[in-house]
């Protein structure tokens, strides 16, 4: 069983890469 805060922070860790993710691909000249 996972705790609490490891599925906190593979959440949020996901979270972060698929916004900037799709900041790339929207806005790519500012990366």
């Amino acid at each position: 069983m996972h705790s609490f805060m490891e599925n906190f922070i593979v959440g949020f860790i996901s979270i972060l890469l698929i916004i900037y993710l799709l900041a790339t691909i929207i806005r790519p000249e500012k990366f």
